[in-house]
């Protein structure tokens, strides 16, 4: 309960505007690997994740969040591994408080898997690369 007021009082803040450099080397990020992308906004959401028919891995972060920043390379490096059998949707709390909220998001980063619109599977806080390799093959399928 205390979590959640915490983190609804954090989302009511206005969302932080990234550095330009920052922001430049996620879009390249994004290019390059293929697999991994930046939710915009919900109807961008709705469309890449809920309506996809490959399943999604959503990463829901924080620029601040010091686990985020050990967890979401390393998630990304896992799925771009999976070679296109899976995707993965990074998600800002900051900026998309809705999003959080709707999906009972109370700590980041928070791993969401989704598959036909439908969480599947879910796990909160850092992963070794073993246990990121079992929540994908888990998602996957055999």
């Amino acid at each position: 309960m205390a979590q959640q007021l915490v983190l609804r009082r954090l989302l009511s803040l206005a969302p932080r505007a990234l550095p330009p450099r920052a922001a430049g080397r996620a879009l390249r990020t994004t290019a390059r690997r293929g697999s991994a992308f930046n939710v915009q906004d919900g109807s961008d959401f709705q469309e890449r994740v809920v309506n996809n028919p490959k399943p999604v891995v959503v990463d829901f972060h924080a620029q601040w969040c010091g686990p985020c920043k050990i967890l979401g390379p390393r998630l990304e490096k896992m799925v771009a591994k999976q070679e296109g059998k899976v995707l993965m949707a990074k998600v800002d709390i900051d900026d998309h408080t809705d999003l959080a909220i709707e999906y009972e998001v109370s700590a980041v980063p928070t791993v969401l898997a989704m598959k036909n619109g439908d969480v599947v599977d879910k796990f909160v806080g850092i992963k070794d690369e073993d246990q990121l390799e079992a929540f994908l093959k888990k998602l996957i399928g055999p």
